[in-house]
């Protein structure tokens, strides 16, 4: 008897367990870091008590997020905060559901940032980075060969330890069917960050996110876009920025410090005037959001100051969405006055494009300005092999699938930026030395 009553046990044990194991939808994913907390995200098939348990590595000193509840209107998303983490550690962790313990086949950890400022040279990272991530949806795509692949590229990244991951818009492509209130906006975001490619990625690295025109509504979508409250609550219920917004004025923009580079993530949806209005103001970002900009840039004194925007800036190609194109006036005014009040190690990083490359400027003031495109990641590549961008740093065009890395190294005066490039594959495609000016 003692026998089969440990069997059932045995037997009851192992049920509950895969039982937890199925409410599992995608994730658990890293967001962002700081010194003092770490936020976590995970989504579950439906309503479930959700928390995490993490530790130093090398210890079982075991910490708790709280307990969330997933909920169906927030497509049982669940954000957990790791808010008893110590500068400079390296955790493990694990995710529970309904108090049981979900094991993942791969390494769930995350670190918090260095407190290094009076101490010691700031620490040396890598970021990798890439737009334009489309999952194949059979019944929902256009009739004929899938327009999205290799998906491989994911666990690609993965090998070369990034420290962050920043996603650069069209992370995912609503289709025609998913323009309903929110039903279709969620099932669209969830398809793709369910991809099993992607899982160990999201898993161990923090991501970041801003998006473009295919994560916020239909093609070249603006301020006029009916649903774009719908998608702004689905992009923060499935992403992990450290915040949403400029006060009373929505979108999502934000920033962050990782070590000594400053991070500005931009919104050039949702206060973004239609592209060929004639008749009155035209712009991109909305008067607040660029005057925060340059405010940001001006107060910084970060080494290097990286703007995260869906669209490239620099390239002169008057071509589909580029800034020179639809924009000149608003993109003029923010190169001026990056010219005017002498900011240095200005890098824009930028997507949408479905190309690769680096555009430089070097203004009046003898200060030089960069963009860094990388796209497409999973999605169909381009054909711009014969557009002329003027401020094209020769031998950085590609139009094949790729991801980018940037390397931050260096003593804290003299801090370098390596960027890489590189096919689906791992193949370094270029690389390219940014010294700080």
């Amino acid at each position: 008897m003692k026998h089969i009553l440990t069997t059932l046990l045995v037997v009851i044990t192992i049920t509950q367990v895969i039982a937890q194991q199925e409410l599992l939808q995608s994730g658990p994913m890293v967001g962002y870091t700081t010194m003092r907390e770490v936020a976590l995200w995970v989504q579950t098939t439906e309503s479930a008590q959700v928390r995490a348990a993490y530790w130093v590595v090398g210890t079982r000193d075991t910490m708790y997020t709280r307990s969330v509840e997933t909920q169906y209107e927030d497509a049982f998303t669940a954000h957990l905060l790791a808010d008893k983490v110590e500068p400079g550690k390296q955790y493990d962790y694990e995710v529970h559901i309904n108090g049981q313990r979900i094991k993942r086949p791969y390494e769930t950890s995350f670190h918090s940032q260095s407190l290094w400022q009076w101490r010691t040279d700031p620490p040396e990272f890598t970021i990798a980075l890439g737009s334009c991530s489309y999952v194949n949806d059979t019944p929902y795509d256009r009739p004929g060969r899938g327009y999205g692949g290799e998906y491989a590229i994911f666990d690609q990244i993965l090998t070369h330890q990034p420290d962050l991951m920043l996603w650069l818009g069209d992370n995912m492509y609503l289709r025609e069917a998913d323009w309903s209130p929110r039903t279709g906006i969620q099932h669209r975001y969830t398809h793709p960050r369910s991809l099993p490619e992607m899982q160990a990625l999201l898993g161990s690295v923090h991501n970041y996110a801003i998006w473009d025109d295919h994560d916020y509504g239909p093609n070249d979508s603006d301020r006029s876009y009916a649903l774009k409250d719908e998608t702004l609550k689905v992009f923060k219920d499935f992403w992990a920025n450290p915040h949403y917004g400029l006060g009373d004025t929505k979108g999502i923009m934000g920033g962050f410090q990782y070590a000594d580079v400053e991070f500005t993530l931009l919104d050039n949806r949702y206060h973004r005037s239609p592209n060929y209005k004639t008749s009155s103001e035209r712009t991109m970002l909305g008067e607040e959001q660029l005057e925060w900009l340059i405010d940001r840039l001006v107060s910084s004194r970060a080494t290097f100051k990286m703007v995260a925007i869906g669209g490239q800036v620099l390239n002169t190609a008057a071509v589909y969405e580029n800034y020179r194109h639809l924009f000149p006036e608003e993109r003029a005014y923010i190169l001026r006055r990056i010219e005017e009040e002498g900011i240095k190690n200005v890098i824009f990083l930028t997507g949408d494009r479905h190309h690769t490359e680096l555009s430089k400027l070097t203004n009046a003031a003898e200060n030089t300005v960069y963009d860094f495109t990388v796209s497409p990641l999973t999605s169909g590549s381009g054909s711009s092999r014969d557009e002329v961008n003027r401020l094209r740093v020769d031998g950085t065009l590609v139009v094949d699938r790729n991801y980018g890395l940037i390397k931050v190294t260096g003593k804290r005066k003299e801090r370098v930026l390596t960027l890489e490039v590189r096919s689906t594959d791992g193949k370094l495609l270029w690389t390219q030395r940014i010294e700080a000016e």
